[in-house]
């Protein structure tokens, strides 16, 4: 016997819901508006030491955080020069650990390979709204993205390559094995964070209080 008020359709919707009745999936949106500051300067420090240590430790070549972290701030920041700040600080911080301290080879490498980490923060809206969905296509693409961009510019600015359509070819070719595990890691680490997401409103309510006392 059923309860009152309660239908077997009632109860199957109630069986898919979260917290307040909210469907889950994959695509279900998050409501990340008007977190409290003192919430967002200590995400914006667990992001940061996040990609940190994940880019030092790495399984395989390749696999870091970078992108994911990108997508989380921009799915946590509305302003965008602090969403860019978490990818740049932790890309930066990070290289003085790594052999080489960073040197790139020129500035102009060096601007296309943290530009590539950074701008997976314009698709934190997907994230926001489509969660798993919106972290997969943000991985795949800045994954995607990050290859493309930084082997042309490998081609284009160093000697190492004949500066023709065959040189870029052979550019590309010849970076795969360097590239086959990093869509792996980007996207295995964005859905993570992500997921992470949606104990952000729980996370941030004891800071909104202690702003409201």
């Amino acid at each position: 016997m059923n309860s009152p008020g309660h239908s077997p359709e009632s109860a199957s919707q109630a069986a898919r819901s979260g917290p307040g009745g909210s469907p889950i999936g994959l695509s279900h949106g998050l409501d990340l508006r008007d977190l409290p500051v003192g919430f967002l300067c200590l995400a914006w420090g667990v992001l940061v030491g996040i990609g940190i240590l994940g880019r030092l430790w790495q399984p395989a070549y390749g696999v870091s955080p970078l992108i994911g972290i990108g997508l989380c701030a921009g799915a946590l920041f509305a302003n965008r020069f602090v969403a860019a700040s978490v990818p740049a600080v932790a890309l930066a911080a990070s290289n003085f650990a790594l052999p080489g301290g960073g040197s790139y080879g020129s500035w102009t490498m060096a601007a296309i390979i943290y530009a590539a980490f950074t701008w997976p923060i314009l698709m934190g809206g997907l994230v926001r709204r489509h969660r798993g969905l919106g972290a997969l296509g943000g991985a795949l693409a800045g994954s995607l993205v990050f290859y493309l961009s930084t082997n042309l510019a490998h081609w284009w600015l160093t000697t190492d390559y004949a500066h023709t359509p065959a040189g870029l070819i052979e550019c590309y070719l010849a970076a795969l094995p360097f590239y086959r595990w990093t869509p792996v890691g980007d996207i295995a680490w964005s859905l993570a964070l992500s997921a992470a997401l949606v104990a952000v409103p729980a996370l941030a309510r004891p800071f909104r209080s202690a702003e409201t006392a």
